[in-house]
C-alpha cells in the first residue's frame, strides 16, 4: 500500500508540472496548431479539454553508444546507465566503468564523449578504452548505432 502511494504521488508531480508547462507556453505565445504524426498539420489546435497543443521537434539522427554517462572528476566519462539492448551493453560496458578513449579520442568529460561519439561513422566499429569500476582496464570493440 506504501508503494502505491509513492507512484501515485510521483504521477501527481508529473501532471502537475505538465499542466504548468502547457500554461508558461501558452503566456509565451509557443502553443501553435497541432501536428498530427502523419505531418498534415490538420487539426484545431487544441487537445483534450481545451489544451493547447505543442509541435515537437525532429528528434535528431545520429549515431549513438546507448549509455548514459556523466563527467568523472578525474578524466574520463562515468557511465551511469547501459540501455538494454545497444552498442554499449554489447560491447560488455555496464555502470560504474569509465570511459577514457574513443576510437582515438582521448575523453575527459561527458561532453568529450558526446562529441567523440557524434563524429563516429554508426555501423563501423571503434575501439573503445574504459577503466572498470574494480581498476582494472580493458579495450572493447564497440559499433555505433542509429537510434530510430
Amino acid at each position: 500500500l506504501l508503494l502505491a502511494g509513492v507512484g501515485l504521488g510521483a504521477v501527481g508531480a508529473t501532471v502537475i508540472g505538465a499542466s504548468r508547462l502547457a500554461e508558461a507556453q501558452r503566456h509565451a505565445g509557443l502553443a501553435g496548431p497541432a501536428v498530427s504524426a502523419s505531418g498534415s498539420g490538420a487539426g484545431s489546435g487544441t487537445g483534450p479539454e481545451g489544451a493547447a497543443a505543442v509541435r515537437s521537434a525532429p528528434v535528431p539522427v545520429g549515431p549513438t553508444l546507448g549509455v548514459e554517462a556523466v563527467d568523472d572528476g578525474k578524466p574520463g566519462a562515468r557511465v551511469v546507465g547501459v540501455h538494454v539492448p545497444g552498442p554499449g551493453y554489447s560491447a560488455g560496458l555496464v555502470r560504474g566503468d569509465v570511459l577514457l578513449v574513443f576510437d582515438r579520442t582521448r575523453i575527459d568529460s561527458a561532453a568529450d564523449l558526446a562529441r567523440a561519439v557524434a563524429k563516429a561513422d554508426p555501423g563501423r566499429s571503434v575501439v573503445l578504452t574504459v577503466r572498470h569500476r574494480g581498476g582494472g582496464y580493458q579495450q572493447l570493440d564497440v559499433t555505433p548505432g542509429v537510434v530510430t
